[in-house]
């Protein structure tokens, strides 16, 4: 299986937000990443699974 890594300004792209509210969201454990050295990678199916959680929750901003 494979499945498609994000960076940060990928990412934020896809979520259509500025990297800085993006980097905001990432560093405060919102959406869910993981740094690998300096950088931030995001599993495109997980960040897509964590949205859907969120709107089932209600608790989309």
């Amino acid at each position: 299986m494979t499945d498609e890594v994000l960076t940060l300004d990928e990412l934020s792209d896809y979520l259509k937000l500025s990297k800085s509210t993006t980097y905001k969201l990432v560093q405060e454990g919102v959406i869910p990443g993981q740094k690998v050295g300096k950088h931030w990678r995001f599993l495109k199916s997980v960040v897509d699974e964590y949205l859907k959680g969120s709107l089932k929750k209600g608790k989309a901003r």
